[in-house]
């Protein structure tokens, strides 16, 4: 049976002030706040996700050529079990918490921080991963008691008519909805005032939208993309790290912007990863990615045309691969020894399956390098021994990584991932989706009684300076040259414990212990 998909209309220019305000106009009627109305529009919502999903994966194979496993694995499914994960949390999420490190004297005050939504959010989806990267922004959104317009890629056309579809017939409308359309729609959506920018997609788009949230001091979260290396050391599995590597170059036919831009790699394990690597070819495309039906296709003619440039100015060696069909835009992955560092593939993201080697000498060498092309990208690779990887991620920084392995640490839901530095800003998904778009709000409540204890802040000061010393300065416990000076007394009371739960915890287990040799004695002396 086919599957019917909605046209992909633009949005009307002139009407995108109104809808804005009609968005925000009902944040402002604080209908989004109580809890019960958000469960509500997550569950309508995960029922509306789940009767489109042959929708879903037909846009997605439309847009992508993305493969039935593919467009539910990490498109549908995704999406849906992050709403049911948010809503089995989230009267957990939203509770008042207990303010930490609370001294003594301020405690009477009730200190504590409530979860208050941060307002109305414009959430700018990217067409890689057009339904993950777009509804989980807006699942955390709504999670948080926002209210919300969603701006879908226009280079997924498919997949932003289906989740325009979902989220009018599933969603309150006058609180969540959809504009559609390229750069002018998003450039008059950017002119309307917001409380929050969420955007996913290109750096060099990345920076007008934080230029133009400064304008009007608007928080943004940036999900940007990143030059991410790979490095195999010379005690790395090869085979391991072939396959894997080879995965994550493969999966949406490279078009995910965790994985590795380039693989730096030992040349004492060269010619063994490489000829793992061809293996791993085979083996995942017996007949040939073009003839497979698990491999995707290149989003459009523009994207295709940028990586077969990057490929044709490229002064490397094609290993493996290398055929392309443009009118299929079809890349094959393609692996290319590189020996320069301003090579094209390498100095640019290629976000494809464009695979690079460039070989070092050493583990300092690799590191060296991994810091020198991209000193913030979005995520790291380091494949060997623990001691190996442990320096890697000690001596570079990235949004994130995973440690023989390529973005596993992207694919778990639940985990909070972001960029950091060039890559971008804040973090998303699971409870950080929540976090994203709340306000945690400090709150102290102050009662008459206390109002004794206030009267050293009351003008005139005369006399009150020493009291006010008494009842609020501390004590270092370091000297001058910035070591620790350590009381014996203290190290006593707290029987050699770092802070006052480790000594509780402590005199616990004494007592306990005690009470069981008493115990035993008196057990002993009947005998």
């Amino acid at each position: 049976m086919a599957v019917e998909i909605p046209p992909f209309e633009h949005t009307p220019i002139q009407s995108i002030p109104s809808i804005v305000n009609e968005v925000r106009n009902t944040f402002h009627s604080h209908r989004t706040r109580p809890v019960e109305y958000r469960l509500v529009q997550l569950r309508k919502f995960y029922w509306g996700l789940k009767d489109n999903e042959q929708a879903l994966a037909e846009a997605c194979r439309l847009d992508l050529g993305k493969s039935q496993f593919e467009a539910f694995v990490s498109e549908i499914e995704w999406v849906k079990n992050d709403v049911i994960f948010t809503t089995n949390n989230l009267q957990k999420w939203v509770q008042d918490e207990k303010a930490p490190d609370i001294p003594l004297t301020n405690r009477a005050v009730s200190p504590k921080i409530r979860k208050d939504p941060l307002g109305c959010i414009l959430v700018i989806g990217a067409y890689n991963f057009p339904i993950q990267l777009s509804l989980g922004p807006l699942i955390g959104a709504i999670a948080a008691g926002c209210t919300a317009v969603l701006k879908p890629s226009e280079a997924a056309p498919a997949s932003a008519a289906v989740m325009q579809k979902i989220i009018l017939e599933s969603l309150d409308h006058s609180a969540y909805t959809v504009v559609q359309g390229g750069i002018p729609e998003t450039t008059s959506l950017l002119e309307e005032q917001w409380d929050k920018i969420f955007y996913t997609g290109s750096s060099t788009v990345g920076k007008i939208i934080a230029r133009k949230a400064a304008e009007t001091l608007t928080p943004v979260t940036l999900e940007l993309g990143g030059r991410n290396s790979a490095i195999v050391t010379k005690n790395a599995d090869p085979k391991l790290a072939a396959r894997r590597l080879l995965w994550g170059k493969t999966l949406n036919a490279g078009q995910v912007c965790t994985s590795q831009n380039y693989i730096v790699v030992d040349k004492d394990i060269l010619p063994t990863f490489l000829a793992e690597l061809e293996a791993t070819m085979k083996e995942f495309y017996p007949q040939g990615a073009k003839a497979s039906p698990d491999y995707g296709r290149i989003v459009n003619e523009r994207q295709f045309r940028r990586l077969k440039g990057m490929l044709d100015n490229s002064r490397g060696k094609i290993l493996l691969g290398g055929s392309m069909d443009e009118k299929e835009l079809f890349l094959e992955p393609t692996v290319v020894q590189v020996d320069d560092l301003n090579d094209p593939l390498v100095i640019d993201e290629s976000f494809g399956p464009l695979i690079p080697i460039y070989t070092v000498n050493d583990l300092d060498e690799a590191i060296k390098v991994a810091n020198q092309v991209h000193s913030t990208p979005l995520a790291i690779y380091p494949f060997g021994n623990k001691k190996e990887t442990d320096r890697v991620l000690r001596e570079t920084r990235s949004g994130g990584a995973s440690v023989n392995d390529s973005f596993f640490h992207a694919s778990i839901p639940t985990l909070a991932f972001g960029g950091v530095g060039e890559s971008g800003q804040g973090s998303y998904r699971g409870k950080a989706s929540f976090d994203a778009f709340t306000h945690r709000r400090s709150v102290t409540t102050t009662p008459n009684w206390m109002e004794f204890l206030l009267s050293v802040r009351y003008p005139p000061y005369k006399g009150k300076l020493a009291q006010f010393q008494k009842m609020a300065n501390l004590t270092p416990n370091f000297d001058r040259d910035g070591n620790v000076k350590h009381s014996l007394v203290r190290w006593i009371l707290k029987l050699g414990a770092g802070d006052s739960k480790g000594a509780l915890a402590r005199y616990i287990i004494v007592v306990v212990a005690a009470v069981g040799m008493r115990q035993y004695l008196e057990g002993s002396s009947k005998l």
